[in-house]
C-alpha cells in the first residue's frame, strides 16, 4: 500500500508580490500551504534567493572567505551586482546602504542614492534596497532612491514604525514595494502592516521583514515567530499577516564571531571558509522552512547549497 501523508486544510493564502519590472521581474509568495508542502496544496512560486551588494568596499570588515569570490569588484557596486547576476545567477540583488550609517561613514544621502542608482542601472533583475535602521538617515536616502528609480518597482527596507509615514509615502508616490520591518514579534509585525494599510500602501506592494537572527544568535526565536506568522496567515485567516516574508540572512550570519575566526585561531571549529558558508546556508534553509519567501545571501557557495535544496524540495 502506497504511503499517504495526512493533509491539513488551510483557509488562508500568502499574497503574491511582483518585484521588479519587465522580463526579469520575480513573483514572490502566493503559497496556500506551509513552505514546501506542495502535497497539501498550491505552491506556485519557489522561494527566491537574493544576493547582496554593499555600497562601499567591505573588505576591511569581511572575513577572507567572503572576500574571495568578489575581490576584484568589491570597490564598484555596479560591477559587483553584474558579477552576482552573470557569474552566480542571482535572480534578485539587494543593495546594503552601509555607507549611510551615521555611526560609520555617514556619507551624504545624495552620494548613497547615487551608488544605489548605479546598481539599479547596472542589472536587469529586481533590486531591493536595505537601509541602516536610522530613521532620519533612511528617510533621507530612501526618498531620493525612490524618486531617482521611479517605475523600477524596487523593494525599500527597512520601513519601521518610526519612519513608515515618510518612506511609505515615497514608496506610494513612486510605485515601489514597502518592506515592513519590526522587532521579532507577531503582534508588532501585524500592527505595522495595519499602519501602512491606513497610509494607503496596497497589500500588493507590501512584504514583511520580521527581523532575522542567525545560527547560534537567535535563530530559534526568529524561527518560532516567523512560523507563528505563517500559522496566523494560513490557518487563522489573519489577512494582515498574509504577506511574503523576506529574511536578511547574510547580514546576520557573517557578522557572527564564528564566521570570522580563522582556522588558525579556532582549529577546533574546522575550516573557516566551510564553517562560514555552512552557517549562512543552514540559517537560510531554516528560515525558508519557517516561512520566508525571499532570503538575502552573500557567499556563492552558500547560495548554491540553498538553491539545490529549494530545487529538491520543490
Amino acid at each position: 500500500m502506497t504511503f499517504q501523508p495526512s493533509k491539513q486544510v488551510y483557509s488562508g493564502k500568502i499574497r503574491e508580490i511582483t518585484l521588479g519590472t519587465g522580463d526579469k521581474a520575480v513573483k514572490i509568495g502566493g503559497k496556500s500551504v506551509y513552505s514546501f508542502h506542495s502535497f497539501e496544496g498550491d505552491v506556485p512560486n519557489p522561494p527566491r534567493i537574493a544576493m547582496e551588494v554593499w555600497d562601499k568596499d567591505p573588505r576591511e570588515e569581511w572575513a577572507a572567505a567572503a572576500v574571495a569570490p568578489f575581490g576584484d569588484v568589491l570597490g564598484d557596486p555596479g560591477a559587483w551586482a553584474r558579477k552576482c547576476v552573470e557569474d552566480y545567477g542571482a535572480e534578485v540583488i539587494v543593495v546594503q546602504t552601509k555607507s549611510a550609517d551615521p555611526n560609520g561613514d555617514n556619507k551624504p544621502a545624495a552620494e548613497v542614492a547615487a551608488a544605489v542608482k548605479k546598481v539599479v542601472d547596472a542589472v536587469d533583475v529586481p533590486v531591493l534596497i536595505w537601509g541602516v535602521a536610522n530613521h532620519e538617515k533612511d528617510t533621507e536616502v530612501m526618498r531620493m532612491v525612490a524618486e531617482q528609480c521611479s517605475g523600477r518597482r524596487l523593494g525599500i527596507s527597512p520601513v519601521e514604525e518610526g519612519d513608515y509615514k515618510q518612506i511609505g509615502a515615497a514608496c506610494l508616490g513612486y510605485k515601489h514595494i514597502t518592506v515592513a520591518s519590526s522587532p521579532i514579534d507577531v503582534n508588532l509585525a501585524k500592527q505595522l502592516n495595519i499602519l501602512l494599510g491606513n497610509l494607503g500602501v496596497s497589500t500588493e506592494d507590501l512584504m514583511i521583514d520580521p527581523t532575522t537572527g542567525g545560527l547560534g544568535y537567535g535563530l530559534e526565536y526568529t524561527y518560532s515567530v516567523m512560523e507563528r506568522i505563517m500559522q496566523a496567515a494560513l490557518t487563522q485567516e489573519d489577512e494582515k499577516l498574509q504577506q511574503p516574508i523576506v529574511a536578511n540572512v547574510a547580514n546576520e550570519t557573517w557578522k557572527a564571531k564564528e564566521s570570522n575566526l580563522s582556522t588558525e585561531d579556532a582549529p577546533e571549529l574546522g575550516d573557516a571558509g566551510k564553517r562560514a558558508v555552512l552557517m549562512e546556508a543552514v540559517t537560510a534553509v531554516d528560515l525558508l522552512l519557517a516561512g520566508a519567501d525571499l532570503v538575502i545571501m552573500r557567499h556563492p557557495d552558500a547560495v548554491n547549497l540553498v538553491r539545490k535544496y529549494i530545487a529538491k524540495m520543490m
